[in-house]
């Protein structure tokens, strides 16, 4: 029974303890490479703990949905991340389900995120959660295909029978399939945690917010639990890049020594993740609204043809 249970409790601190920390590394990098001396590595985590201190201002016209949002969202991201392998290839409840459950999941957080933001009547609100409903038709799709790609080869949608079988296969990321799903699920990671050229989080203006506006009339431990989904969120789609196209570094089981090894690799991966990330930002301007649909309609027709390439390479 300990040996069950406690993975679940290590990924749970891991991935909770990670999350903001690659929140901070992302701003900074971005800062850096603009030139700018930017914020905290840190600060991420004084934003939440400030917020879970503060009072909260509920809206007159909230019903229950706009209380249970936060707590669902949060439950349903830190589920998702249970299902796929940070520093071990075996995930903790990888039992439970595969990828469909992380996309299923994920796709339940977003929908009371938008409920939330429809609640109060705002019209900010709505505007976002329809414009978050918008991306995530195509969003959604794309990501989809590219891990089905990936798990076609192994024979399975479990992630960690994923990452098992590649493992011995590192040299597989040469095929073209690997090469466009690879692609695809980076254009999905930049548009579902909000980066530029998608979206900007650093700003509040409401011609081009998509995820801040949904989340205006939320404040102290509301939107601290929010605010934290969103960094897990960002942390479960780049562990899922860095995992399963590079499997490398994961150990084959919890122990302590494994674990000891494969934690400095698996940070190192998401460091390098995340400078592609920043280099990205900085070298692409704000899209306008419209071109977003454009954009991950590239990622969802790179899906396809990683997934078409795989069925052609084994025929």
């Amino acid at each position: 029974m300990i040996d069950q249970v406690l993975p679940v409790l290590l990924q749970i601190a891991l991935v909770l303890l990670l999350a903001p920390l690659f929140t901070g590394v992302n701003r900074v990098l971005k800062a850096r490479v603009q030139t700018r001396r930017g914020p905290s590595l840190f600060q991420p985590y004084w934003d939440i703990l400030k917020l879970l201190r503060k009072g909260m201002v509920i809206p007159d016209t909230a019903s229950w949905i706009f209380t249970a949002t936060p707590f669902l969202l949060f439950v349903a991201t830190l589920l998702a991340s249970l299902l796929i392998p940070t520093v071990s290839a075996n995930a903790p409840l990888s039992l439970f389900g595969g990828v469909l459950a992380v996309v299923y999941l994920l796709a339940l957080g977003r929908f009371f995120l938008a409920l939330g933001g429809l609640d109060t009547g705002g019209s900010f609100g709505g505007l976002g959660s329809s414009r978050e409903m918008t991306i995530s038709a195509i969003a959604e799709p794309a990501l989809m295909l590219a891990v089905f790609t990936v798990a076609i080869g192994a024979g399975s949608t479990n992630l960690s029978i994923v990452a098992q079988a590649g493992l011995g296969q590192s040299w597989r990321f040469l095929a073209p399939s690997q090469m466009l799903a690879f692609a695809a699920l980076f254009i999905v990671l930049i548009a579902e945690t909000g980066r530029i050229p998608v979206d900007n989080p650093a700003t509040h203006l409401e011609l081009t917010m998509i995820h801040e506006a949904m989340i205006l009339e939320y404040s102290g431990t509301y939107l601290a639990l929010i605010e934290w989904a969103a960094a897990i969120k960002q942390l479960v789609l780049m562990t899922i890049l860095v995992n399963v196209f590079f499997p490398f570094g994961l150990s084959a089981d919890w122990s302590p020594l494994a674990v000891m090894f494969s934690l400095p690799v698996f940070i190192l991966k998401l460091l390098l993740l995340s400078v592609v990330v920043a280099v990205v930002e900085v070298s692409n301007a704000k899209m306008r609204l419209f071109r977003v649909p454009e954009l991950l309609t590239i990622a969802f027709v790179l899906g396809v043809l990683a997934l078409v390439s795989t069925f052609l390479f084994q025929a």
